[in-house]
């Protein structure tokens, strides 16, 4: 298992960098809307949603992550409040409406279009603000998943070796203090390293502190997913990726600080 972890590490964090950093803007937004259809496929299955609802918010999503990726080709400027709302709007009017003509039994009608619109709002809508970043410079996103990357790992390894007082039991069992811990660490040491590196004309200490509170949003976004995973009763969200999970797995904290980084550069 942790060998599948590290040659799957060592194969992809190369060509994601090469993709992500040689290519035009336009291809990164292209792997969200990818990332963001598996992750939503994986989502439905844990909670049983399937067919034309399961298809249909698929689809709301690629529109969310869709609509700039049109606008970015025709050289327009994409206004989250001008499109992003009504898109929603939209989705939700489309999902429950297909829900009342599909299935003709009104019991469970809400517990059928959830997961579809919870979906909604936890990936592509979360994941836009990455593409929000994206724009603001390449240097940003590598900042925020190198972050995200140290945290996870030190959280995994302080967690495994020096864990003892646990995080959360209820929602995820082999979680510790220790391993949060970690992820704070992480997080404020890949702030000040890309400080160093990348993003050289910010202060090097708002990095670092910048890297601190991902690595702690990190550990929500996390528990967020596991809480979702515990209530399905399910290990992971998916075996897509070796070693590592679900492709849902894997972003699980990048959605969520993902966000957070995006306010944190706006008020910077």
């Amino acid at each position: 298992m942790h060998l599948n972890r590290l040659i799957t590490a060592i194969i992809a964090i190369p060509l994601l960098y090469l993709y992500v950093t040689k290519l035009p803007p336009i291809f990164f937004l292209l792997i969200l809307i990818v990332v963001s259809a598996l992750a939503q496929i994986e989502l439905h299955k844990m909670y049983r949603c399937r067919g034309m609802l399961s298809f249909l918010a698929i689809i709301c999503g690629v529109l969310i992550l869709g609509y700039p990726f049109w606008d970015y080709l025709n050289g327009g400027s994409y206004d989250l409040s001008t499109h992003h709302f009504p898109i929603l709007v939209f989705s939700f009017m489309l999902i429950s409406t297909a829900r009342l003509f599909l299935i003709k039994e009104p019991s469970n009608s809400l517990r059928d279009i959830s997961p579809a619109l919870i979906g909604l709002l936890y990936i592509p809508n979360l994941l836009y603000a990455q593409w929000l970043l994206r724009l603001k410079g390449v240097d940003w996103i590598l900042f925020l998943y190198a972050c995200v990357w140290m945290s996870d790992t030190l959280a995994y390894y302080i967690g495994k070796n020096f864990g003892k007082r646990k995080l959360y039991v209820s929602v995820s069992p082999n979680k510790t203090i220790e391993g949060a811990i970690g992820s704070l660490i992480g997080g404020m040491l890949a702030g000040l390293l890309m400080g160093l590196l990348v993003l050289k004309d910010v202060n090097i200490y708002i990095l670092s502190l910048f890297g601190l509170i991902i690595g702690a949003v990190s550990i929500v976004g996390d528990l967020v997913e596991s809480m979702f995973k515990r209530d399905a009763n399910i290990k992971d969200s998916g075996s897509l990726i070796p070693g590592h999970g679900g492709v849902l797995d894997r972003i699980d904290s990048a959605l969520f600080a993902g966000v957070v980084l995006y306010w944190l550069v706006l008020i910077l």
